[in-house]
Order: structure tokens, then C-alpha cells, then sequence
């Protein structure tokens, strides 16, 4: 009997001393910093120095043959006319290709309209000012769709780095103002994270697609030159170059 009741003593004590060292090692345990967590948004105007221009050619026969052999002299046209503008090869690509056999039942395939040959022409530009005359010159040679206009500046990774350090200073000025606001201060930033910005566009059917973002600044800074001007009408102005983070700081 008295065995029995020292395993049973023995046990509660056992017992007692794991409660113990439980709750002594939550006590000690270091509690997470309290931090705040802010996104900060930039733009740098850029004036752009160069031009993509995306041009289509189609054209349609109920002989294929026919339609491709148009299709292949209009682009032909197109490519020596850009090298008449003095475009080096390398900025001149065919992008998209394709053969489409077209019925007016599209579902039973009934009524064959004929065959339509499509091809996508990229040019880059580097001389904005001559911009309007080519792409005049293009339409009258044979493109039949513009299917995009993209100023842009070859200088991206400059401005893009200049964005995103506005961005992150904009950060650390939102989380202070914002720690202020009660009374409290930031201490170290604990994570930095960029976050996709911009817009973008592809044309991945033959009439493209274009999908974009739109985002409130922080921060709006001109990067300097004056804007850009063609003879014509054409007046790109600039371009924006922006920049998004996100990032935690440490409350004091």
C-alpha cells in the first residue's frame, strides 16, 4: 500500500515540475516584435526614345496560294521599306504567322469563304521623329492593321532603379507618419518586398489583347529633357516608369 502511494506522490510531483517547466519556458520565450506594415508607390516621367510599332498584314483568297503569295509580297514590301528608313535588320522581326480556312458556318463548317493568311510585323524605331513616316508609308504599302503603338525608353533600368529607391523612401515616410499618429515610433525595417507595377501588352490572337494596371502615386518626380516631337502631329510627351514595395518596420 505505502509503495503504491509513493509511485502515485511521485508521479503528481513528476507532474507538477512538467507544468512548471512549461509554463516558465512560455514566460521566457520572446514575444513577436510588434511591427507596421506599409507599401510605398513611385513614378519617374521619362521622355521616351523609342517607338514599337506592331503592324499586321492579311490578306485572303478561296485559293491558299494565292493568299499566301499577296500576303508574302506585302510584308516583303514592308521590310524594304523599312530598311529605306534606314532600320537595321535586327529591329525588324515577324512575329506572328497563320493560315485561317473561314466558313460562314463556322460550327459545321459549311459555306467556305476562303482562306486568310496573317502576319505580324514588329518594328523598332529609335528615331522618334521619323515615327509618322513610316508608319504612313507602311499603310499605303501594304500593313492593313496597326495592332500597337509602344513608346518606351532604352534607359529602363536607370529609371526603374530610381523609381523603386522613391518608393521604398515613400514607404519609410507613410509607416512614420503613420506610427506618429499614435504616438509611436518605427525602428528597423524587418522585410522589403518590389511588387509588380506598370502595365504590359501582348497580342497573342490577331487582334491582340492588352491588359494593364493602374496604381494612386506617392511619389511623382520628372526625370529632366524636354519632351518629345515629331514634324507631324504626334506628340508622345512621356512615359511612366513605376515602382511598387512593400515593407515592415519594427514598432518601438
Amino acid at each position: 500500500m505505502c509503495k503504491s502511494m509513493n509511485v502515485v506522490l511521485a508521479l503528481a510531483v513528476l507532474a507538477s515540475l512538467v507544468l512548471l517547466g512549461g509554463w516558465t519556458a512560455a514566460q521566457a520565450a520572446p514575444s513577436e516584435p510588434r511591427r507596421i506594415t506599409v507599401s510605398g508607390e513611385a513614378e519617374v516621367r521619362v521622355v521616351p526614345d523609342e517607338v514599337i510599332l506592331t503592324l499586321g498584314v492579311e490578306t485572303e483568297d478561296a485559293d491558299l496560294q494565292i493568299a499566301k503569295v499577296e500576303n508574302d509580297q506585302r510584308v516583303a514590301r514592308i521590310l524594304s521599306l523599312a530598311e529605306e528608313h534606314g532600320i537595321e535588320a535586327k529591329h525588324v522581326q515577324t512575329d506572328h504567322i497563320s493560315i485561317e480556312p473561314r466558313y460562314k458556318d463556322t460550327y459545321e463548317r459549311r459555306g467556305f469563304i476562303g482562306y486568310f493568311v496573317r502576319k505580324t510585323i514588329v518594328i523598332t524605331l529609335r528615331e522618334i521623329d521619323a515615327f509618322e513616316d513610316l508608319l504612313t508609308d507602311a499603310l499605303a504599302t501594304g500593313a492593313t492593321h496597326v495592332h500597337g503603338i509602344q513608346f518606351r525608353t532604352t534607359a529602363l533600368r536607370q529609371h526603374k532603379d530610381r523609381a523603386r529607391a522613391l518608393a521604398i523612401e515613400a514607404a519609410q515616410e507613410k509607416a512614420a507618419a503613420m506610427a506618429g499618429a499614435l504616438d509611436q515610433q518605427i525602428g528597423e525595417p524587418t522585410s522589403i518586398q518590389e511588387d509588380q507595377t506598370g502595365w504590359w501588352s501582348w497580342y497573342g490572337g490577331w487582334w491582340g489583347a492588352r491588359w494593364g494596371d493602374s496604381m494612386t502615386q506617392n511619389v511623382i518626380q520628372n526625370a529632366g529633357g524636354d519632351p518629345a516631337m515629331t514634324d507631324g502631329t504626334l506628340a508622345p510627351g512621356q512615359i511612366a516608369v513605376q515602382a511598387r514595395v512593400t515593407v515592415s518596420f519594427v514598432l518601438k
